[in-house]
């Protein structure tokens, strides 16, 4: 119980969880204003409000700054995976599941643009930051891949892809395609929906088998992983 000051006042008690994630959210809105290069404790301390001191307290180097923010972004993506996965139809089918997948890395709002554009960002000074290079930054994009590996693997089990198909390479060459569109309506080069096309187009012809007439032919076969 926290203990009463000379004036008779109990002190607030601090939630340092909560002082952590504010700390995050301004970062993600200085990087998405101007760029992850723009970030430094002393930018993000101004738009948290606080001094650059306690943001050091918190994170004692903006790699580990940057490192929190990806996972905290990383997070919040799965929570709105999760809430875009229970809005589907029951039984969810395989193709529904992996179109829905790829649809929810593709920036069309504030927050998956934000994402997008840091993680992108941080990729990139990655490749010159040697203490950035050391984060793990790769292990979320490296889940996702087996993740959509395993549904491609169960949707082959029951037919519903072609069994000569390479599991893992259809769904790197998947992430690769989504994170190469979602780049290009990020930088304005076609929109959401137009991406979300492209990637409709792929994954029909990935669902469809030789004997089939039409690739919407097998839009219900199977069932996610």
């Amino acid at each position: 119980m926290p203990h009463k000051t000379e004036g008779g006042a109990v002190p607030k008690r601090v939630d340092h969880a909560q002082r952590r994630a504010h700390i995050i959210d301004a970062l993600v809105r200085v990087a998405a204003a101007e760029g992850l290069h723009a970030v430094t404790m002393r930018a993000v301390a101004a738009e948290a409000g606080m001094s650059p001191n306690l943001v050091q307290y918190y994170f004692e180097t903006k790699a580990q700054l940057l490192h929190a923010a990806l996972e905290r972004l990383e997070q919040q993506s799965h929570l709105r995976w999760s809430a875009r996965l229970d809005g589907l139809s029951r039984p969810v089918s395989a193709h529904a599941f992996v179109e829905a997948f790829l649809a929810e890395a593709l920036p069309t709002d504030e927050a998956s643009r934000a994402f997008h554009l840091v993680w992108t960002s941080y990729a990139v000074l990655a490749m010159t930051d040697p203490e950035l290079a050391a984060q793990p930054f790769v292990a979320g994009p490296d889940r996702l891949e087996r993740q959509l590996t395993g549904v491609l693997e169960q949707a082959q089990r029951e037919g519903a892809v072609d069994r000569k198909r390479d599991a893992a390479a259809e769904a790197a060459h998947l992430l690769s395609l989504s994170h190469g569109l979602g780049t290009s309506v990020l930088v304005g080069q076609r929109t959401a929906d137009a991406a979300m096309g492209v990637l409709r187009t792929h994954v029909d012809q990935l669902f469809a088998r030789p004997t089939d007439p039409s690739p919407s032919a097998n839009g219900a076969a199977g069932h996610a992983g």
